[in-house]
């Protein structure tokens, strides 16, 4: 998984930690990128008790609020998130004045966000957040990049986005035609407005 500039961009983050500071750092990128994957590759990087890794997907809004609206057959987009409650959340972290702040985490094996899952400790020098609308300038995503310390954008070949996020859906029960129509559907359709942001990243990540 390493390559120079993965590399480059880990020591130059490091460098930034040693004052003792937390830093908020950012990893966005379109449905099916990596994302998780790397956030999680990025915090073993660190050792326990250095960094934490709290994702966007925990304010999904659940099914109950959903389910019978038009919302359901676009999960995933921008409107179906509490936006207002993650730029909350990065707020209390970037404060860092708190004993311990628990965050919420979206479980795929229920397609439901679970409240309370991740603990932050205040001693935790670097938190790690992942999600697609990171650097959106528009509704209440616009104040989150002012919470981030810096933010990394995971840029994947179309090709291999698309088979994972097919993959992924399959995986979690759907059929086939049906995955195959979501990935190019409601996920293509997030995956532009995501792309449209790249530029606003601090560092490109190629994967």
């Amino acid at each position: 998984m390493d390559s120079p500039e993965i590399t480059e961009a880990v020591d130059a983050l490091r460098g930034r930690l040693a004052d003792g500071r937390r830093i908020i750092l950012g990893i966005a990128g379109a449905p099916g990128s990596g994302k998780s994957t790397f956030a999680a590759w990025l915090q073993q990087q660190f050792g326990p008790g250095s960094a934490v890794v709290v994702p966007m997907d925990g304010f999904h809004l659940a099914n109950a609020i959903i389910d019978g609206t038009p919302l359901r057959q676009r999960k995933g987009a921008m409107d179906t998130f509490d936006a207002g409650g993650y730029l909350a959340l990065l707020r209390r972290l970037v404060s860092r004045d708190e004993e311990v702040v628990y965050a919420p985490e979206f479980r795929r094996t229920i397609d439901e966000p679970v409240a309370a899952s991740i603990a932050v400790p205040a001693a935790v020098p670097l938190v790690i957040t992942e999600g697609n609308y990171l650097l959106v300038e528009q509704g209440p995503w616009k104040d989150i990049r002012a919470q981030l310390d810096e933010a990394w954008f995971v840029d994947t070949p179309q090709d291999l986005r698309m088979s994972r996020l097919v993959a992924r859906h399959i995986g979690f029960g759907m059929e086939p035609r049906a995955a195959q129509a979501w990935a190019a559907g409601p996920d293509e359709a997030n995956a532009r407005i995501i792309m449209a942001t790249k530029a606003s990243a601090d560092r490109i990540i190629n994967w």
